[in-house]
């Protein structure tokens, strides 16, 4: 039998990783929310701020990864702690490379504040909303083991796809109509495509959220189902 004061450390790090998830779910948040900023706003500053928080981003990645093989190797959780902790490893990888994401678009979004503005930003602030949101419910989808959030953001991701492509072919007719348009408009469809693959990520959270709790798979299915 384990003595009180290890069991009672291990929930404090079990409760430790997940306030660190949510924290770092918070922080590629506000990288999202900065890099769009940047853009419609044309702020070059805040976009080199985002480019330099990154370094932050991972090592929270670092940090969560280190805290979870700890777990693992000391306390040897079995059960549902066990796929808690593995999943946890996971969700950390798809947050990491939503920072890496939202560093591409203040890339771009250094780029595009060099030259003359295509169009109002519209579709894209939109996109990033969505996203965002995203990521969020599904981080409470899975610290609360949600499985009805995590499915709603499974179905959210439709809504992005849509603007996507609504914005590709906005895109592709200015690049027609106008040929100096083109160098802009590949960035503002580089810029669409980065929030899809964030809104992705979120959506493979919410995925193994409904793995986790249910046992069930639901990824490369055709139609995300209503219930679970």
């Amino acid at each position: 039998m384990r003595p009180e004061h290890t069991d009672r450390k291990y929930e404090e790090e079990l409760k430790s990783l997940r306030e660190r998830i949510i924290q770092m779910g918070g922080l590629v948040e506000d990288q999202i929310d900065r890099s769009i900023k940047a853009l419609v706003d044309r702020e070059a500053a805040l976009a080199e701020t985002v480019i330099e928080r990154d370094a932050e981003v991972n090592q929270m990645d670092a940090d969560i990864d280190e805290l979870c093989v700890r777990l693992i190797a000391l306390h040897q959780p079995a059960g549902k702690d066990l796929r808690f902790v593995t999943t946890a490893l996971k969700i950390t990888t798809d947050l990491e490379r939503i920072g890496d994401i939202s560093v591409n678009i203040s890339e771009r979004s250094l780029e595009l504040i060099r030259e003359a503005p295509l169009k109002p930003y519209i579709d894209i602030p939109r996109m990033a909303e969505i996203s965002r949101r995203m990521i969020s419910e599904s981080l409470n989808a899975f610290v609360h083991e949600d499985t009805d959030l995590a499915l709603k953001v499974c179905q959210d991701d439709q809504e992005i796809d849509d603007l996507n492509e609504q914005i590709f072919r906005e895109t592709v007719s200015y690049m027609i109509s106008e040929p100096r348009t083109i160098n802009r408009a590949m960035k503002i469809t580089f810029v669409s495509k980065y929030l899809e693959r964030i809104a992705d990520h979120a959506t493979n959270i919410a995925e193994m959220v409904i793995f986790l709790v249910k046992g069930t798979s639901i990824r490369h299915v055709k139609e995300v189902p209503r219930s679970i």
